[in-house]
């Protein structure tokens, strides 16, 4: 049984024979958006159970690059909050997200293309290290020591991702299914505990795929890291996600199962245009 074949057989599994789910999370609650007098989003609620993998759809213009930026800080509603391990906030910025224990790659790379795939890893470290711009630049005492964990770990990552042969190399002479993966690391760098992903198949072909559907099903099931993604294809969405959120100009049109939201008369028209 191949990847993607498997993966759909779990799919159709039920929830607990799949994996083990917490409690909620995450809780997004009434969030709305304006810019101007553009609405982005309009009163969109879901939540997120620890451990599953919860994929945000919808067809262009539907707000899931906007949802996943008031998660994680970038941009702040103006109505609506966000509850997350049961302290709720209206207003957060990115680095105390981050400093929470949420990560995010986006959907355009914006990755150090003339350094090398481990020291773009690195970069994701930098929550984590203790010392001093000055001690970690001189390398000296505790700070070297420090270093040397950090490496470790990162070594570590890149093992998973499977990139050892290209650890030296710098990104931006990597194709760009790879570049995709060094995103991929250097979020798991923070060690998050949910892990933000905004169309991490986006460009890919189908081999390049499979291959990034088989990383994000073991960073969940090895590293325990609960995922919400937006993703397009959506033979990927329905293979691998727990649950899903349907978005449609601003406006959730639909939540459930894969199952469930592949039924959803409401879905069926925003994507077909029909009801049939």
């Amino acid at each position: 049984m191949n990847m993607m074949t498997e993966a759909a057989h779990l799919a159709d599994a039920p929830a607990g024979q799949r994996r083990k789910f917490g409690e909620v999370i995450m809780d997004v609650q009434n969030i709305s958006l304006a810019f101007g007098g553009v609405k982005a989003l309009t009163d969109i609620s879901f939540n997120v159970r620890e451990h599953e993998i919860r994929a945000i759809i919808g067809p262009n213009g539907a707000g899931k690059s906007s949802m996943l930026n008031c998660i994680n800080g970038v941009y702040q509603p103006q109505q609506g909050s966000i509850n997350f391990r049961g302290q709720t906030f209206k207003h957060m910025n990115s680095r105390q997200v981050a400093e929470m224990g949420v990560a995010r790659t986006f959907q355009n790379l914006a990755l150090f293309k003339g350094m090398s795939v481990l020291d773009n890893i690195m970069t994701g470290r930098n929550l984590k290290i203790k010392s001093n711009l000055l001690m970690q630049a001189l390398r000296i005492g505790p700070a070297g020591r420090e270093e040397m964990r950090q490496r470790e770990f990162v070594e570590h990552i890149i093992d998973f991702l499977e990139i050892q042969a290209f650890r030296k190399t710098p990104v931006g002479q990597l194709p760009y299914g790879l570049q995709k993966r060094v995103d991929l690391g250097r979020a798991l760098a923070m060690e998050p505990q949910v892990l933000l992903l905004d169309e991490p198949m986006a460009g890919m072909n189908v081999e390049e795929k499979q291959d990034m559907c088989r990383f994000v099903l073991d960073v969940n099931d090895e590293f325990g890291t609960t995922v919400v993604l937006i993703e397009h294809d959506m033979g990927v969405v329905m293979d691998i996600s727990d649950r899903v959120v349907v978005l449609d100009y601003g406006r959730k049109i639909g939540d459930g199962t894969p199952g469930e939201v592949r039924n959803n008369e409401d879905v069926i028209r925003a994507y077909l245009g029909t009801s049939h």
